[in-house]
């Protein structure tokens, strides 16, 4: 177990007790509450490395949080135990609580809190008493509110999703303004503030890879699975079977369903059913699939061709996704690039480099006008007016 001297050296490294908030791109596009309420813990998920720390730290300027009454710990330290649990949880609060006095509120910003045992349980304990405790989380995996946290605190948390930048926010960072660089290099972070982006991007895969994927599907090793993600980035924006996967992974279909699974609670890829009705005729159709980030997904296709159109499309997607959260394609003789659902019905988008719609794409919308008579007008996203999703 931690001693109480290196909790406090291990705690004081993380939080700003004696060292200024660093100024930050905000980030724009998250919903937040307006105030804080102890019963309701706010959870931020999200890939690795896509600024989850940061944001935790833009949290004490937003609820104006006095510094010294905040704890941040990110659970991946390798001082910490390695085998992390409800009772090194109890030892942080007690820490605190000691450390501070027993009138003040205390503030838990706990980062990459997947890996320790039993905190579902921990937390749900936490918010069930009385306390003056409040709890910032995050984690690398859309499971993290899953199974029994996610029932008991069913409408009593607060559930984050947190992306790479938009380009309004890459604009911010580097000052750039050239929307097909942005396209090539990406959203996350910290690759945007180095010389050789390309080789720290190769490393964010092959970490997400091999700690939030390889592990949960306890896969022997991390290279079938990244000949899979490969595939799917290759194939950005088109119907994906499962069988192709199989073959170039080489293992079962039922391992590769399993593994894209896994790769969409990792937030590395997401998935994009067929629109319908009828959920039989949406089960018998492939998907389409898209990545995190085009720049992550440069950083590990041999080809490093731009491929503005692919790029763009994804970028569409991932708007949409923060907007709608369910998002589908459609596809008669014609495609519709994406359908989202709207307050009247459905909304079919077509999505394209060129500054108006061509042949196909209305010949997309007419068809699916003819199958879904009473769906809302159609929207297309070119590089012009991708700004106002």
């Amino acid at each position: 177990m931690i001693t109480p001297e290196q909790m406090e050296s291990v705690c004081r490294d993380w939080s700003y007790w004696d060292k200024a908030v660093p100024r930050t791109v905000a980030r724009t596009e998250v919903l937040l509450p307006q105030t804080l309420d102890p019963a309701l813990p706010i959870v931020v998920q999200g890939v690795r490395r896509c600024g989850k720390s940061t944001f935790l730290s833009q949290m004490l300027k937003k609820y104006e949080i006095p510094r010294e009454s905040a704890l941040f710990l990110n659970f991946e330290d390798p001082r910490l135990p390695e085998n992390c649990d409800h009772e090194f949880l109890d030892a942080c609060l007690q820490f605190f609580r000691k450390k501070i006095g027993q009138s003040k509120k205390l503030y838990f910003f706990f980062d990459e809190i997947q890996g320790v045992k039993n905190w579902e349980r921990w937390l749900n304990a936490q918010i069930e008493r009385p306390s003056r405790n409040l709890f910032f989380l995050t984690g690398s995996n859309a499971s993290l509110l899953s199974g029994e946290l996610s029932t008991a605190l069913t409408g009593r948390h607060w559930k984050c999703e947190l992306f790479p930048f938009n380009f309004s926010e890459y604009q911010k960072l580097t000052h750039e303004k050239n929307f097909e660089d942005f396209l090539q290099r990406g959203g996350f972070p910290k690759p945007l503030q180095v010389p050789d982006s390309r080789l720290l991007l190769q490393q964010y895969f092959k970490d997400i890879v091999e700690r939030d994927i390889r592990e949960k599907v306890k896969a022997r090793s991390s290279l079938q699975l990244s000949r899979m993600v490969k595939a799917v980035f290759e194939a950005v924006g088109s119907e994906t079977s499962l069988r192709r996967l199989s073959a170039v992974a080489d293992v079962a279909v039922e391992t590769v369903s399993s593994y894209l699974d896994a790769c969409e609670q990792a937030y590395l890829i997401f998935s994009v059913p067929f629109f319908g009705y009828s959920q039989s005729k949406t089960l018998q159709r492939n998907k389409k699939y898209y990545a995190i980030d085009s720049g992550l997904r440069h950083s590990v296709l041999l080809s490093r061709a731009a491929d503005i159109g692919k790029d763009f499309e994804n970028y569409v997607f991932l708007q949409l996704k923060k907007k709608y959260n369910d998002v589908f394609y459609w596809k008669g003789k014609r495609e519709v690039d994406f359908v989202v659902q709207g307050e009247k019905g459905p909304i079919p988008f077509q999505v394209s480099t060129e500054a108006q719609p061509l042949e196909r794409h209305l010949e997309g919308w007419t068809e699916f006008y003819k199958e879904f008579p009473h769906s809302e007008e159609g929207v297309f996203i070119s590089p012009k007016n991708v700004s106002k999703l």
